[in-house]
């Protein structure tokens, strides 16, 4: 023990996990940096024996380059591909566009014609028609439902080069505990999403928006995510109209990146950094000096990107060293140093920086410019993962993937990989969901989110499965055979929530549990119920643990245990200081219960769940009825005015025997007799 360090490493999760709130915790023993040691003395100086990236060329690639088959044509054509490309991909994006327009209207006539044309396409060999056929026959839009033939598709798909496949395809894997496989296609999708980060520092993070708050709608979030619609951001626009350079920069980051609901626009987002550094607004200089050295919008010009990191570090902006390194690193624009690389990347890191850091990691891990250490380069990595640094997970992933510097652990890569491998170019299907969701366009949205969800995002999972039990029927659900019927839907809802439950999403586990324990879409499980809230129970959710006390209490699926069920109810009790009504009720129940256990009390408290459902239906069926409402209404407003008035005669009554014992003259004095 005296020899045992432990290095505890929390860090906000990107997506999904940063958005249940959430931290995954990494726990490295000194066991697990033992080999690091080991590999530092027997690694050659040769840097290419560990496949390794150094620095990865940043070069701003275009979404249709970066994800095959993307439908960034349909939803955002002012970055879309060149017309040659869309020509070469006519019948493709026709047949998309069509799935797009039969899913808005719920017609499903137009559906089958799109998937004929797909089906076709895909026949022909493909691929990015058969990724979008496996779809169909994953979800079973137009289809009998097939996982099978789903993963063949997708198979193929993913042999021809297209990513959302790949993405597929390692979601399936690692839900199978297949991890040697998944990890080699995540490693793959993780390495194409770092070529869009950014240079000198960690780029925002776009992360998928949840729709609801348990079973509402996240009315807060979504005010939050309506772009240029947004009060918030109209105000923001005003100010940067007006001369402010701090907005000047913050609008430019909406448009370039595309937050808060604003769709991506790199030449507005270019002017108005250009308008900012008019101002001397050293974040926009770093950021001009990232977009010519990616060549992001614009041409790439290393001259320029020099400049405009160089002015933004002598403003003390720190990240900025990062770049400059970089550049010296690489040779861009200046002759490669490796010795006044280090020295930025030290300068970074010295002011906190996650990306010097990580910079510094990558230079001792391949020996650049340094003597190689795998030891020093791990500490460097675990420090930027430790402040969130996307890169770090990245390469911590395949030091764990490789047995390289950490102690192998494949299942753990693998994770680290896909949350990297989520920030990729596919994420914009959550953007394009949301605008959708936000237009009213519900049938798009739940389209996108069901694609997302296919490729393992839990938020776009528990978002498709809200908007089925939200919406029923205007969902715009299309199954087997036309519009989803109620079966079609409770099924899929699900298996939505069954996914993202098992990603760590509490309010689906505690679905779950509640559709064994009514049999809402399913057989009745109280087994399988007990089993699910357990689930929900583990990540300290109060209603879980309620559930389960109250099925201990009752011997529903768990064996009746009056004490257990008290220690629950408890602990529901601490976990969330709002549940105090509900459990002194139950409290109250267990002491009859076991203080007048024949007693005809437990009989009427055993009876109430059954009663409970016929008096709500009869409030709702009867009293609530458009007709028997509104006569309701008027005679509640007939008993009120009633009420009053006789409240105000005996108040006149009351007052006037007051007054009649001395009547009273004009000035106030009593009047003699």
């Amino acid at each position: 023990m005296r020899n045992r360090r432990t290095f505890v490493l929390l860090l906000l999760a990107l997506v999904p996990i940063s958005t249940l709130g959430r931290q995954l915790v990494l726990v490295l023993s000194q066991d697990d940096l033992k080999e690091a040691a080991a590999d530092s003395t027997t690694l050659t100086d040769d840097t290419s024996d560990t496949g390794f990236d150094d620095f990865i060329d940043s070069e701003s690639k275009p979404d249709y380059v970066l994800d095959p088959g993307s439908w960034s044509p349909i939803f955002e054509p002012a970055i879309a591909a060149p017309q040659d490309h869309l020509e070469h991909e006519g019948v493709y994006y026709t047949a998309i566009s069509k799935i797009v327009k039969a899913y808005s209207r719920g017609d499903e006539r137009a559906m089958e014609e799109a998937a004929r044309e797909i089906q076709a396409d895909a026949s022909g060999g493909h691929p990015h028609a058969q990724s979008i056929l496996g779809f169909l026959y994953g979800v079973g839009i137009g289809r009998e439902r097939s996982k099978a033939k789903s993963f063949l598709h997708h198979h193929f798909a993913a042999e021809g080069g297209n990513m959302q496949s790949k993405m597929a395809l390692a979601y399936t894997y690692s839900r199978q505990e297949m991890h040697d496989k998944a990890v080699k296609l995540y490693a793959e999708l993780a390495e194409v999403a770092i070529n869009s980060f950014l240079i000198s520092k960690d780029s925002p993070v776009i992360e998928p928006v949840r729709i609801h708050s348990g079973a509402e709608e996240n009315k807060e979030a979504l005010r939050r995510s309506r772009g240029e619609e947004d009060e918030d951001f109209q105000i923001l626009e005003y100010q940067a109209q007006k001369g402010n350079a701090g907005a000047m920069y913050k609008i430019g980051i909406f448009y370039y990146f595309g937050l808060r609901g604003v769709r991506r626009d790199h030449t507005k987002a270019l002017s108005w950094f250009l308008k900012a550094v008019e101002k001397g607004e050293a974040r926009s200089m770093e950021l001009l000096g990232e977009i010519y050295a990616r060549g992001a919008g614009v041409e790439r010009n290393f001259t320029k990107a020099l400049e405009w990191l160089t002015l933004a570090s002598k403003q003390q902006l720190y990240s900025a060293y990062n770049g400059l390194g970089y550049l010296y690193v690489k040779g861009y624009g200046v002759e490669k140093n490796y010795t006044k690389a280090k020295e930025y990347f030290e300068k970074a890191a010295d002011n906190g920086e996650a990306g010097g850091f990580y910079n510094l990691g990558v230079m001792y891990l391949k020996g650049i410019g340094v003597k190689r250490d795998v030891k020093t380069a791990s500490k460097y990595f675990i420090t930027a993962f430790d402040a969130g640094q996307p890169k770090a997970f990245y390469q911590l992933a395949k030091m764990f993937h490789t047995g390289v510097g950490l102690k192998k652990n494949v299942p753990l890569a693998s994770a680290l990989y896909k949350l990297v491998a989520e920030r990729g170019p596919w994420s914009s299907l959550s953007r394009w969901a949301l605008e959708s969701y936000l237009r009213g366009d519900v049938g798009r949205a739940f389209l996108l989110y069901s694609r997302m969800a296919e490729l393992g995002y839990e938020i776009a999972q528990s978002n498709a499965a809200w908007i089925l039990d939200k919406y029923g029927e205007r969902s715009m659900c299309l199954g087997e055979s036309g519009i989803c019927s109620d079966e079609e839907r409770h099924q899929r809802s699900h298996a939505l929530w069954w996914q993202a439950s098992e990603q760590g999403n509490e309010h689906a586990a505690l679905l779950i549990g509640d559709a064994y324990y009514y049999g809402r879409g399913t057989e009745r499980d109280y087994d399988r119920a007990a089993e699910a809230y357990m689930h929900a129970k583990s990540q300290s959710n109060a209603q879980a643990m309620f559930n389960l006390g109250y099925m201990h209490e009752h011997g529903q699926g768990l064996p009746f245990d009056l004490h257990l069920a008290k220690r629950y109810y408890d602990q529901a009790l601490e976990v969330d200081h709002t549940a105090k009504l509900p459990v002194t009720l139950a409290l109250a129940s267990l002491w009859i219960r076991k203080n007048y256990a024949d007693s005809i009390l437990v009989h009427v408290i055993d009876s109430l769940p059954e009663v409970y459902p016929k008096v709500e239906a009869w409030v709702e069926d009867v009293l609530m009825e458009e007709g028997n409402a509104t006569i309701l209404t008027l005679f509640v407003c007939l008993l009120t005015v009633l009420y009053l008035r006789e409240r105000q005669r005996r108040n006149v009554v009351a007052a006037g025997e007051v007054a009649f014992p001395h009547q009273l003259g004009e000035q106030g004095g009593p009047v003699a007799n």
